[in-house]
């Protein structure tokens, strides 16, 4: 017989803990950052997903942080993935490769 649900341990055994996306450990990217179009979802609007970027969370989000100031447009950090509103892959793309990235476009 198995045990559905238990009460023994008081509270959630995650509860205050970072979730798996949050962590703030440097991760190594395979050379290239990727600059990948999407409409899909979104009721018609372009959205710019920049993926493969290397570094810590902290610094991800000073980098989102940063594009977004020089697009003029809003966007956000999904994991590891940020993400520009609009279409500003010639922006974004500069952006990268004056900071030392190598960057690939993908999809459409």
């Amino acid at each position: 017989m198995a045990i559905v649900y238990s009460t023994d341990k008081g509270r959630h055994p995650n509860k205050g803990k970072k979730a798996s996306g949050d962590s703030d450990e440097a991760v190594a990217g395979d050379g290239f950052v990727s600059l990948q179009r999407q409409v899909k979802g979104r009721n018609g609007k372009p959205v710019i997903l920049v993926s493969g970027l290397p570094g810590t969370t902290t610094e991800l989000k000073k980098l989102a942080k940063q594009l977004k100031a020089q697009c003029g447009v809003g966007g956000s950090l999904d994991g590891r993935v940020i993400i520009i509103q609009g279409d500003k892959r010639d922006q974004i793309q500069a952006t990268l490769e004056k900071l030392g990235h190598k960057v690939k476009r993908t999809g459409g």
